[in-house]
């Protein structure tokens, strides 16, 4: 789960990283109020997506008088901003962030990530801030500076400092870069974060070391224990796809293919995913309906994957081991019949009791295309959409 700006901060503020002072807004009236009680003569107007790149795409303008930040609310509020991280969809800007923008001296890059091939929690850190961290390790790798974090005592105070005297601090600035660092990894370790992306991080002319941007993400299964963490989830970042699937337990997520998956198990979907790609096609959605496929569940994927405007096809793919394939035969008759379906759909079931799972299939009545092995299930999805043609 990813979360705005401004959350961001308010997180790592209370973990005790420095934040230039800054306010929420949801229309142009809120932004010259948010602008008037933080007091200053200079303010960035911050649009609030769940991407980066927004200062490339015009999504930050810097403001000398109220009334700019009056023009700069009205222009970005309800807009959709497009940058290379959201796609030419681009994502709705529903609120800004107001924030003062005091002169620094230097900008520097601090990430920590959870680094699954090692298994560890992995600090980065850069001379080079305010650019992508891909940018910089493609033009200049060696710039990179990392700390692999042993987890059995986590990151210690002589790793943040070495970090810091690499960045090419003096004393002072180390003292409160040595800070920010371990406050930042408090943070992301206590609120079971898997990215923490602090860029710019800034050095100001009194040896200040403020993080200027932020963003987070968060493990979506330790949510239950992180309530204040969920509740700043925002819906209209999302896929309404993508929420719509995850108030029914279903794993969904989009592609740009057009044969539609329903599959139980998120590796069987992966396989299911590349068998259509390897028969000359491609998948319009990653769909796991996880074990329990009953009808209603069943029902609620096919309405999923149908709205999807460019679905021609769909290819239900079960394997049954806790479950039984007549149990699963029966939730997809109930679920064809319920949800109209206009396209071709090929149904590969395998597992328990998968013969009576077939013999209801084909009693069913219905339109169906079955198939017993997957490469002939991808095969006859994609042949479906050619003779459509």
């Amino acid at each position: 789960m990813d979360v705005h700006e401004y959350q961001a901060k308010e997180l790592l503020a209370s973990f005790g990283v420095p934040i230039p002072k800054g306010a929420v807004a949801f229309s142009p009236d809120q932004a010259v109020y948010a602008a008037t009680e933080l007091g200053g003569g200079h303010w960035a107007v911050k649009a609030q997506i769940h991407a980066g790149a927004r200062g490339k795409a015009g999504g930050i303008r810097l403001c000398r008088t109220t009334h700019e930040v009056r023009d700069a609310a009205t222009d970005l509020l309800g807009r959709r901003l497009v940058t290379h991280q959201t796609g030419p969809e681009g994502k709705p800007v529903q609120r800004v962030y107001i924030e003062t923008a005091d002169p620094f001296e230097r900008e520097l890059y601090l990430g920590i990530v959870l680094d699954r091939k090692v298994e560890r929690v992995r600090v980065v850190a850069s001379k080079s801030g305010g650019m992508d961290i891909e940018e910089i390790a493609a033009t200049d790798p060696d710039a990179l500076l990392q700390v692999v974090v042993e987890p059995a005592v986590g990151l210690q105070p002589f790793e943040a400092r070495e970090l810091a005297f690499q960045l090419g601090l003096n004393i002072k600035q180390v003292g409160a870069a040595v800070k920010t660092i371990m406050s930042a990894y408090r943070a992301f370790r206590d609120c079971d974060a898997v990215m923490l992306e602090i860029n710019p991080l800034v050095v100001t002319r009194d040896d200040r070391v403020l993080a200027l941007d932020a963003k987070m993400s968060f493990d979506d299964n330790a949510l239950f224990r992180r309530r204040n963490i969920a509740d700043m989830h925002d819906p209209s970042q999302s896929d309404p796809r993508e929420a719509q699937a995850a108030e029914h337990n279903l794993n969904y997520i989009g592609l740009d293919g057009e044969i539609g998956c329903i599959v139980n198990g998120a590796g069987l979907a992966m396989a299911t995913m590349d068998m259509i790609k390897h028969a000359g096609g491609e998948p319009a959605n990653f769909l796991d309906v996880g074990g329990g496929a009953s009808p209603q569940r069943v029902a609620t994927a096919f309405r999923l994957v149908l709205s999807d405007p460019n679905v021609r096809a769909i290819l239900v793919n079960i394997f049954a081991g806790i479950n039984r394939c007549d149990w699963i035969a029966e939730g997809v008759v109930q679920a064809a019949r319920e949800v109209k379906i206009n396209v071709p759909l090929v149904v590969r079931l395998a597992g328990t009791n998968v013969e009576a799972g077939k013999a209801i299939l084909e009693k069913s009545g219905l339109d169906l295309i079955t198939a017993d092995t997957l490469t002939e299930a991808a095969e006859k999805a994609v042949a479906a959409i050619r003779t459509k043609n």
